[in-house]
């Protein structure tokens, strides 16, 4: 909290405490009343003290009228800070939930290239970790700051008023405990910062061991994946004690310092009792000993918490770092909405590279007429997926342009130009939901007997039909468990659903067997039917009827033609088709 960084999150973060005027206005006024109450309860104890000093000449009448009196000032003082903790619990978490909220929209808004960059774990961490320790650290800061500052306040001025000798003896300790505070924070919050990080980088790595425990366990990776997360819980255990050590020390060298204050004032005030001429009486002592306390309370307590204050703002930091990351380019001002594509699509001089020392594609000259079939393969990185990346608009251009029935598609925005599409991935994804949730994913408004059409068309519709709840049925953790062919099936049905203008199919049919690939195919020449599309294939027997089939070499265009064409020229398709069907 001392540190720069702390000063510039909370700066970031103040407008959304800043949402919830009249809870801070509520919050002020109980802790006003709350520190006032708890500050004459302390000094209504040091006038009993003194109703009792002599024996036989105790004021009951006194004592009982204070007890009334002390007893409502408790009432009031337990009220208010039970209101302050609601208070504050919903501030928190209110205002962090509106911070998650915010980052979910601008994550939504972020460029491919980001996803493709970062760890999947990390983010989620930043979600659930770090946005848990902030709303952690605000509830406790809430629950002290505003009745602690008022005790403060008022309590100084009630000790100035009993002894001012006293009070500098309080005063002298303040100094040292926000010194202690400050030296600690300082030092430690660069181990806090790394251990989120760490925490992150757990939870990647967690995230992809657990999605793809099928994979660990063909190649027997298990121990090697436990010796590399010992080696990074290791590192958090280290980081994690580094910095629980450094700030669990200020708690209590802070409270060495207040009680050495509270021993000072005993003797002090002693010494000054003994004088016959002395205004210091032993209720006043009594008093003074406990507002020694309340004083240094609000200090020591914020110093209790200072772990969860770093942890916090390490967690401020890195949410901030993510809202920080540029979003998507903005669409041109004038782009226009393209309502139905017709579906020829141009790729004229177009280059590109994901990192500018390294060319992928250059100078890609490629005509596809409306309604044909492009049937695209080369080897692993020779920019296959690159070419779909490039006509959505995950990424841009860096020379040249892709149009769209002669428009250039950066004129057209990308929501509408990505409307046009429809894909069926290699990796399959599943909503955890009913079988119709997830047909209708792209296509909200499909019917019932819409749906039932795709499944015939992807020979689903028997397997459906067989559940108890059809297409009520859940799916995903909480439902019915789909083999891999079966969820690839799904996919295909719900691209079918969404109607699209044009189809990017992408590996589409790697999860089927043969005789079931054999139908998938008819059910896409079907689909394909005049319609423009572009598939991503390995297997050469699923896309022998495209219009033109493309040869890529590292972004570059090697051959293109038909597949009899391409034959004939004895060329790298000769040999991947004599590879794959020499055996047959």
């Amino acid at each position: 909290m001392i540190k720069k960084n702390f000063f510039r999150s909370l700066k970031l973060f103040l407008p959304y405490l800043a949402a919830y005027p009249k809870e801070l206005i509520a919050a002020i006024v109980l802790g006003i009343a709350s520190g006032i109450t708890s500050v004459l309860m302390t000094y209504y104890i040091g006038v009993a003290v003194d109703q009792m000093v002599n024996q036989g000449a105790v004021d009951f009448e006194r004592l009982f009228q204070i007890l009334q009196l002390f007893i409502g000032i408790f009432l009031v003082t337990v009220v208010s800070q039970y209101f302050i903790q609601r208070l504050g619990n919903t501030v928190a978490f209110d205002s962090v939930a509106k911070l998650r909220e915010e980052t979910f929209a601008h994550l939504n808004r972020l460029p491919l290239s980001y996803y493709d960059q970062s760890s999947k774990g990390d983010i989620v961490s930043r979600f659930t970790n770090d946005m848990d320790t902030i709303s952690t650290a605000i509830s406790a800061v809430f629950n002290q700051v505003f009745s602690g500052m008022t005790v403060v306040l008022v309590a100084l001025v009630f000790m100035l008023f009993l002894s001012p000798l006293l009070t500098l003896v309080v005063l002298a300790a303040t100094p040292v405990i926000f010194l202690l505070t400050y030296i600690v924070a300082r030092t430690s919050q660069q181990y806090f910062t790394s251990q989120q990080q760490l925490v992150g980088s757990i939870s990647g790595f967690i995230t992809e061991m657990v999605g793809n425990q099928k994979i660990v366990k063909a190649f027997q990776r298990e121990e090697q994946n436990q010796v590399n997360f010992e080696a990074l819980n290791q590192e958090l255990y280290v980081r994690g004690q580094k910095a629980q050590f450094a700030s669990a020390i200020t708690n209590p060298a802070s409270r060495f310092v207040d009680h050495l204050a509270y021993l000072t004032v005993g003797l002090v005030g002693g010494l000054l009792a003994l004088k016959t001429n002395s205004d210091v009486t032993i209720g006043i002592i009594s008093s003074f000993t406990i507002y020694s306390s309340q004083f240094t309370k609000p200090f020591i307590e914020l110093s209790g918490i200072t772990i969860q204050i770093q942890t916090a703002v390490a967690g401020l930091d890195r949410s901030f770092e993510l809202l920080k990351e540029p979003i998507e380019q903005a669409d041109d001002p004038a782009a226009r909405v393209l309502s139905k594509a017709e579906g020829k699509v141009v790729f004229d001089q177009v280059a590109f590279s994901y990192q500018k020392d390294q060319p992928l594609i250059e100078d890609f000259n490629l005509t596809v007429e409306q309604g044909e079939t492009i049937a695209i393969i080369g080897k692993t990185g020779a920019g296959k997926s690159t070419l779909v990346n490039l006509l959505l608009r995950f990424y841009e251009v860096d020379q040249g342009k892709i149009t769209i029935d002669g428009t250039d598609i950066r004129q057209l925005t990308r929501d509408s130009l990505r409307q046009q599409f429809g894909m069926v991935l290699q990796e399959t994804w599943l909503l955890d939901t009913s079988l119709r949730a997830n047909l209708r994913y792209g296509r909200k408004s499909a019917t019932d007997e819409e749906i039932y059409a795709a499944l015939k068309d992807a020979y689903m519709y028997d397997f459906v039909m067989r559940l108890p709840d059809k297409l009520d049925t859940l799916v995903g953790e909480a439902g019915i468990k789909l083999s891999d062919g079966q969820r690839q099936l799904l996919t295909i049905a719900r691209t079918m659903i969404s109607r699209p203008a044009m189809l990017i199919l992408d590996e589409a049919t790697s999860s089927v067997d043969t005789l079931t690939e054999q139908k998938i195919q008819q059910a896409f020449l079907t689909m394909m039917k005049d319609h423009t599309s572009f598939v991503i294939a390995h297997r050469l027997s699923t896309i022998q009827n495209a219009d033109q089939i493309l040869v890529l070499d590292h972004g570059r265009i090697v051959e293109i033609g038909r597949h009899h064409e391409l034959l004939q020229k004895y060329g790298y398709y000769t040999k991947l088709y004599q590879a794959q069907f020499s055996q047959s």
